[in-house]
């Protein structure tokens, strides 16, 4: 969990900490009413395994977005009302805070001016991506990602088409 992986439908993706914390927080938001949800109870519907999920789930408490209980009949809660959890607040939960956008695994070379350049220009372009990807992620909740899901769920199958 959390380490690289390959293209997903056209897409490379760096992590999976910040789609396992969104998928918890939104799970978490469905069954708030129900109480303390299980770990375990998290991992099954993620596909995952329990330990993975609660390392994520320990980062999400750090960070004052869920809550725990242990013991018997323990288990995790949303700590403040979904509404207030954006995705930008899972996201910096989860993830060491450098960017998603990879620049040189070296410094290029100095003797070309293609190179002497390359490394600046592409930091400045990929820190204002970032920065447009975190301001878009403030902008859904974790209410709104429940809302979208039962939507789906109402419209039946056709809707993931």
């Amino acid at each position: 969990m959390g380490e690289p992986i390959g293209h997903e439908r056209g897409r490379m993706s760096l992590s999976t900490r910040t789609a396992v914390a969104v998928h918890a927080l939104t799970f978490l938001a469905r069954w708030h009413d129900d109480g303390l949800q299980p770990s375990a109870k998290i991992a099954e519907s993620l596909e995952s395994n329990p330990v993975l999920v609660r390392r994520i789930l320990g980062m999400l408490q750090a960070k004052g977005l869920v809550t725990a209980l242990e013991g018997s009949g323990g288990g995790w809660q949303l700590a403040r009302p979904a509404e207030r959890i954006t995705l930008r607040d899972a996201y910096a939960a989860v993830e060491d805070g450098t960017s998603i956008l990879p620049t040189h695994a070296h410094p290029p070379s100095r003797n070309c001016v293609i190179g002497r350049h390359m490394q600046a220009l592409l930091e400045d372009e990929f820190t204002a991506a970032q920065s447009a990807m975190e301001e878009r992620l403030m902008q859904t909740s974790i209410a709104d990602m429940l809302d979208r899901v039962l939507g789906r769920e109402r419209t039946g199958p056709a809707a993931d088409r």
